[in-house]
């Protein structure tokens, strides 16, 4: 396995998912107005399951689009993290649509007990929270520091030297 495909420090890539969360909001926005453009919904509870699919096939294809591209989405461009294969390679169509499926295990068990328990508003946003530090903390399970739908996925993240990194290594 090649030394230099080391992981981002953990703070750097939940940082990079905060910025991802700011761009996506754009994209959603966007595919949400056409949703309802095409299907003449006038509220966001009509055909709210199909609106959902449909945001999650949206959102998914930017993803895989992006990985499976260059391995980058712009908010990780910004943030020096490329997604790639095991071996450092560019990610296969598939691979990167089984890392955005399992990626959703992010939120869904903790959203699936939210639901079983019927919380609402802030016992909701704790549950959830409480979810996402749980996987962040997944990463001290793996020996290469890499979440767990990655090590499932057969992918991982890996840190995308700065011009100046690379300028202080060649000239040691």
């Amino acid at each position: 396995m090649n030394s230099e495909l080391t992981a981002p420090p953990l703070r750097r890539r939940l940082i990079c998912m905060v910025y991802e969360g700011m761009l996506l909001f754009g994209i959603v926005f966007v595919s949400d107005w056409i949703f309802d453009v095409l299907t003449q919904s006038r509220h966001a509870l009509v055909l709210r399951h199909a609106r959902q699919f449909w945001l999650f096939l949206v959102i998914g294809a930017y993803f895989v689009f992006c990985w499976s591209r260059s391995g980058q989405t712009l908010a990780m461009q910004t943030w020096r993290i490329k997604a790639v294969d095991l071996d450092g390679g560019k990610l296969p169509v598939v691979k990167a649509i089984v890392r955005y499926c399992l990626a959703w295990m992010w939120f869904l068990p903790a959203m699936a007990l939210n639901y079983q328990l019927g919380l609402k508003e802030w016992p909701t946003v704790l549950l959830v929270t409480a979810g996402v530090i749980g996987w962040a903390m997944t990463t001290r399970l793996d020996k290469q520091g890499q979440f767990l739908h990655d090590k499932l996925a057969k992918t991982r993240l890996i840190h995308i030297p700065s011009e100046n990194e690379l300028k202080a290594s060649s000239d040691t």
